[in-house]
C-alpha cells in the first residue's frame, strides 16, 4: 500500500489551497449570507482547468485520477463547502455522466462546453422522490414526429439549478413497455439545456447551509427535447442515475472531510490563542481530549474517501470490483465526522463559536448537508447491509 501523495497530487492540494484562501475566503461569508452562487470565483477557477478534470483529453478536458479530484474537492471545502458541491455537481454528477454514458455526438456537442464556461447540473430527486428516486412522476412523451420528447412535471433539489446551462435530467417515458409495469420502469436520462423551450427556473430554495450553492426547483411545461439528447436509451435511466450517486457519494464525502478539516484547524487554531484561567485553553485536559479526537476522526475519514476514491479508480480502469459499499462507506463516515467535529469546534469556540465571526458556525451549518444529499445516512447503511450480505 501507497499512503503517500504523488508528487502531481501533492502540487494540486497546494495549488487548489492557495485558491480557496486567496479567491474563496475573502467573500464565501458574504455570499452565504446573500445565499449567492459563486460566479465570479468559478470564472477565476475556470483558469486552472480543473472544472474538466473528468472529462478525457480528446473533448477538451484535463482528465486527473480519482484521488485528486478528492483532493480538489476537500480543499475547496475546507474553506468554502458551498464551491465545493458546486465543483462537484459539475465535474461527476453531470459531466462524468455524459462521460461514462453519452454517444460519441453527444460528447463532442456537450463536453467541451463544461470543459470550459458552461456549467452542468443534475437533477433526479422531486417533491414526491427524493430517497424513493423510483417514484418520479416527472413524464416523457415522445412527439408525433418521432424527433423529439416532451417533458412534464417540476423537479427539485436541483443544485447549481439556476447557474447550470447543461442538465442531466431524469423522466419518465409514458410511452416504454416497462412504464406503470415496474416502479422505475420507463425511467430515461436526458442532456437538457436551460436554453430549451418550455424549460423553466423555479423556486430558488432558502437553506439552512450551503446558501452560497443555489438550489432550486425546476419546471417542465412540455419541455421540448431532441431524441438525440437521451442517453444510452429510453428506460435506461434508472442505472444511469444509480451509478452517478455512486460515483458523487465519494465527492460529498469529500466534501465532509474537508468541512471537519477546516472545523478542526479553526478550533485548534482558536484553542492555542484563547487563554482561561492563565494558560491556553489548548492546555486544558477537556480540550486536548476533544481535539485529540477530533484529529483522528478527520485522519481516518480521510483514509476511507481516499480508499473510495481509489477503488473507483480501479473499477473504471483496472477492471477493479464496483465501488458502491466503499463509496457509502466513506459517505456514511465522512458525513458524520463533519458535523460531530463542526459541532465540537462550536463548542470549543463557545460563545464566539455561535457568532459568523469565526467560519465554525458556517461549518456547523453546511456539515449537516452531507448526512442527507446523495442519499441520506440511512440510505448509505442500506447500501453497505446489502453489499456485505453478498460476502456471506
Amino acid at each position: 500500500m501507497q499512503f503517500q501523495e504523488t508528487e502531481e497530487q501533492s502540487m494540486i492540494r497546494e495549488m487548489v489551497r492557495d485558491f480557496a484562501e486567496e479567491v474563496l475566503a475573502p467573500t464565501c461569508l458574504a455570499r452565504d449570507k446573500a445565499q449567492q452562487p459563486p460566479i465570479e470565483e468559478w470564472a477565476q477557477f475556470v483558469e486552472y482547468g480543473l472544472q474538466s478534470c473528468t472529462i478525457p483529453e480528446d473533448f477538451g478536458g484535463v482528465p486527473l485520477d480519482d484521488i485528486s479530484e478528492a483532493i480538489i474537492v476537500e480543499e475547496l471545502a475546507r474553506v468554502d463547502p458551498s464551491f465545493a458541491v458546486f465543483f462537484c455537481v459539475h465535474v461527476g454528477l453531470c459531466a462524468k455522466t455524459i462521460v461514462i454514458h453519452g454517444t460519441d455526438e453527444q460528447k463532442s456537442k456537450y463536453l467541451p462546453m463544461l470543459a470550459t464556461d458552461k456549467v452542468g447540473a443534475y437533477s433526479l430527486s422531486e417533491a414526491g422522490a427524493g430517497t424513493d428516486a423510483a417514484a418520479m412522476s416527472c413524464k416523457a412523451k415522445l412527439s408525433d414526429d418521432g424527433t423529439h420528447y416532451l417533458l412534464t412535471g417540476e423537479k427539485m433539489w436541483v443544485t447549481n439549478g439556476v447557474s447550470a446551462d447543461v442538465y442531466v435530467l431524469f423522466a419518465k417515458d409514458v410511452d416504454h413497455p416497462d412504464y406503470g409495469v415496474k416502479k422505475h420502469g420507463g425511467t430515461t436520462a436526458f442532456i437538457v439545456e436551460q436554453s430549451f423551450e418550455g424549460f423553466t427556473v423555479g423556486k430558488k430554495e432558502d437553506k439552512l447551509g450551503i446558501r452560497s450553492s443555489d438550489t432550486c426547483t425546476l419546471v417542465l411545461e412540455n419541455c421540448k427535447v431532441p431524441v438525440e439528447n437521451v442517453l444510452k436509451s429510453p428506460g435506461k435511466g434508472f442505472p444511469i442515475a444509480m451509478n452517478a450517486l455512486d460515483n458523487s457519494r465519494i465527492g460529498i464525502a469529500a466534501q465532509g472531510l474537508g468541512i471537519a478539516q477546516g472545523a478542526y484547524e479553526s478550533a485548534l487554531k482558536y484553542a492555542h490563542e484563547r487563554e482561561a484561567f492563565g494558560v491556553p485553553i489548548a492546555r486544558h485536559q477537556m480540550i486536548t481530549a476533544y481535539l485529540a479526537d477530533m484529529a483522528t476522526q478527520v485522519e481516518a475519514a480521510r483514509l476511507m474517501v481516499y480508499k473510495a476514491a481509489w477503488t473507483k479508480e480501479q473499477h473504471y480502469h483496472h477492471g477493479g470490483h464496483r465501488h458502491s459499499k466503499e463509496a457509502s462507506m466513506a459517505k456514511l463516515f465522512a458525513g458524520d465526522t463533519a458535523m460531530w467535529v463542526a459541532e465540537r469546534a462550536v463548542q470549543i469556540l463557545g460563545g464566539y463559536g455561535y457568532t459568523t465571526d469565526f467560519p465554525v458556525e458556517r461549518f456547523f451549518r453546511d456539515a449537516k448537508i452531507t448526512q442527507i444529499y446523495e442519499g441520506t445516512q440511512e440510505v448509505q447503511k442500506l447500501v453497505i447491509a446489502r453489499a456485505i450480505s453478498k460476502d456471506v
